[in-house]
Order: C-alpha cells, then sequence, then structure tokens
C-alpha cells in the first residue's frame, strides 16, 4: 500500500537479513540529505564476544547504549528476568533508554525503532509508547519480526495492520532496492510533513 496524505509508518520483516544495518543505512542517508531534521527512537544491536553472539543492546540515535539481554549476567537480580531463548532480558535497562526515546516531541520530524520484538514487548510500557508515537502523526520507520509459528507477537499484527503501514518483507536478495524504495518514501513523507 502506497503512503495517502497521513504520515506514514514503513515496517521491517525478517530475521537474520539485515533489518538493522537496513534502518541505519537509511537513517544515514537521511541525515545527510536532510540535516535540519530532527530525529528521535533507538535501535538494537548485537554484542559480540568473539564470533560469539552474548546479548543485544539498545543504543539511541544520540549513541547512548545499554543492555537489552545476555547470555552472559549472572547475578540474583537477572534470574528475575525474563527469559527469550538463551537470552536474559534486562527491562529495566531497555526502559531506561528506550521509552524517553518514544516520548513524542513536537519538533521530531521522524522516530526509528528498530525493533518491536519479544525482548521488547516484555516492557509493558513500551507497545503503548509505540502506539502514541503512531497516534502522534510523525513518521516512523519500525521493524518487527517475522513470526516463527506462522502468528505474530501480539500487538505486531496490530502495528502492521495500523492505517497508513507500508510493510517490507526483507530478504538478502532484495536489501538495496527496498533500502532505495524506503529512503524516497520518508523523503517523500518527510517533505510533506
Amino acid at each position: 500500500m502506497l503512503p495517502y496524505h497521513r504520515p506514514s509508518c514503513k515496517f521491517l520483516d525478517l530475521m537474520g537479513v539485515g533489518k538493522t544495518t537496513l534502518i541505519m543505512k537509511v537513517f544515514e542517508a537521511l541525515k545527510t540529505s536532510h540535516p535540519s531534521l530532527q530525529y528521535q527512537g533507538f535501535y538494537t544491536g548485537e554484542v559480540r564476544r568473539g564470533s560469539e553472539r552474548v546479548g543485544f543492546e539498545v543504543v539511541t540515535l544520540d549513541g547512548r547504549r545499554g543492555r537489552l539481554a545476555s547470555t552472559t549476567i549472572s547475578t540474583l537480580e537477572s534470574l528475575r528476568w525474563p527469559n527469550v531463548g538463551k537470552y536474559k532480558v534486562d527491562i529495566a535497562s531497555f526502559e531506561s533508554l528506550a521509552l524517553p526515546e518514544l516520548q513524542v516531541r513536537e519538533d521530531t520530524d521522524l522516530f526509528i525503532i528498530d525493533e518491536v520484538g519479544k525482548m521488547e514487548m516484555y516492557s509493558s510500557s513500551f507497545f503503548p509508547g509505540v502506539l502514541k508515537v503512531l497516534e502522534s502523526n510523525i513518521p516512523v520507520l519500525a521493524s518487527v519480526p517475522i513470526p516463527k509459528s506462522g502468528r505474530d507477537i501480539p500487538g505486531v499484527a496490530r502495528l502492521k495492520n495500523h492505517p497508513g503501514a507500508t510493510v517490507f518483507t526483507l530478504s538478502t536478495s532484495n536489501r538495496d532496492a527496498v533500502k532505495d524504495q524506503i529512503y524516497s518514501l520518508l523523503v517523500d513523507l518527510l517533505t510533506k510533513h
């Protein structure tokens, strides 16, 4: 579906094919071509020890970092953290960085939310924050995982079906074309916003 006058949101779907890399390339291209625009949000990145992935971190667009999930934490506090696979999710650390980035400000031109996934959804405040961003009519570039068992994570289907949402399913073969499409759509939206 093509965006209409109301600002739209773009969602990327699939795991392990470069959603975060694509989002960051679009973000960097937008910052270069539109340096006066105000961006708000965060992305998630892998934490590696050698070649082994040992966790994920949340990184704000201004560079602040904090733990999202880890396989190497074994404190008394972490025993109460939820698990996603082998990872323990540090909700407090995630919320301390991500939730302030979801506060709608009048000067924001674009929100970037990478990602709206199972780990992030353990925060009871996260999804309501994402919905407030969508209700703000500020353009959004976000990523969501593809359903593993044929069903979306609760809430993700709601985002993908949001009026004005455009969903791109990313693959290794279409990454460059999708990056260009998203960049063009966002430039069009941002010039109308």
